[in-house]
């Protein structure tokens, strides 16, 4: 385990979200399913209270701390992607079965977590030195919802 390890809050729902997650991203794996040894306010004993898995390399632990908190925008997961297929792949199994599309690479997946699906090719127009081709990439990013890699490279090139 990392010394540093997210902790995400669910609603009973760890195990299932940690199953999704690590289905989806290459190096990932659930390294253990701890239950409760005792009744806790969300939960009995012996049911799910955390799941420690690892997405891309990265520990993570999910806990079942039941209804109070739920997760917003202020902490979103980003996906570097290489292409548009991969953009596709990771938008398309993140926004499924009650996910939801936002603006600018931005999704919510089914148990509400937040994230970002962004093309390494709009990072580097971003950045272009050109403030042109740069302003253009992002004035056509901010009109999307899952990015088009090839609209955006049309934009910063004035088409």
């Amino acid at each position: 385990m990392s010394k540093i390890s997210p902790c995400l809050w669910f609603d009973g729902q760890a195990e299932e979200a940690a199953q999704f997650y690590t289905s989806l991203v290459p190096d990932s794996r659930i390294d253990s399913v701890n239950r409760a040894p005792a009744d806790y306010p969300s939960g009995s004993a012996g049911d799910v209270l955390t799941v420690e898995f690892t997405l891309a390399g990265e520990s993570y632990i999910g806990l079942n701390g039941g209804p109070h908190f739920k997760f917003t925008e202020a902490v979103s997961f980003t996906i570097h992607c290489e292409d548009q297929a991969e953009v596709d792949y990771y938008w398309d199994a993140l926004t499924a079965d009650g996910g939801a599309p936002s603006q600018c690479g931005w999704l919510k997946d089914r148990f509400g977590l937040s994230w970002q699906i962004v093309p390494r090719q709009l990072i580097a127009l971003l950045k272009d030195p050109d403030p042109g081709r740069a302003q253009r990439a992002m004035e056509a990013m901010l009109q999307m919802k899952k990015i088009d890699i090839a609209a955006v490279e049309r934009a910063a090139d004035g088409g």
